[in-house]
């Protein structure tokens, strides 16, 4: 019942991982496959994060 109003930590790491994904599937639409590749390289060390404050 204590833990009904706590915030989910992972919620702003989520919300930052969905925006990485977006701009890098705009980039990979437009072509810009250098720019794509480094921002999901970024998404998967967010998602790695994400895991493991999950397992904490």
């Amino acid at each position: 019942m204590f833990g009904l109003f706590n915030k989910d930590p992972t919620a702003k790491l989520r919300k930052q991982h969905a925006a990485l994904q977006e701009k890098a599937m705009l980039a990979q639409r437009k072509g810009d496959i250098k720019t794509y590749s480094m921002l999901t390289a970024e998404a998967e060390t967010l998602w790695a994060q994400i895991e493991a404050a999950k397992k904490s």
